[in-house]
């Protein structure tokens, strides 16, 4: 694996967690560096740390504040 990609997994610890779990990106980055982005993109769409993600996450405890405020009234 180039030393870039070692980087920017090194310094990210859920690209670590991710990189554990699921091994096979060990060889996949190694052949094939490129595909750093789509690694990146993997490991945010399963911890759910896109902004999408997150978004959606807001939403649905401002629905769940909102209807504890509704049955209080």
């Amino acid at each position: 694996m180039i030393l870039d990609v070692q980087f920017r997994i090194k310094n990210n610890p859920m690209y670590q967690n991710y990189l554990r779990e699921n091994s096979y990106w060990y060889k996949v980055l190694s052949r094939n560096p490129d595909r750093i982005k789509e690694f990146e993109d993997k490991a945010k769409e399963h911890y759910g740390a896109r902004p999408t993600d997150k978004i959606g996450k807001l939403l649905s405890t401002m629905e769940m504040i909102n209807s504890i405020v509704s049955t209080l009234k």
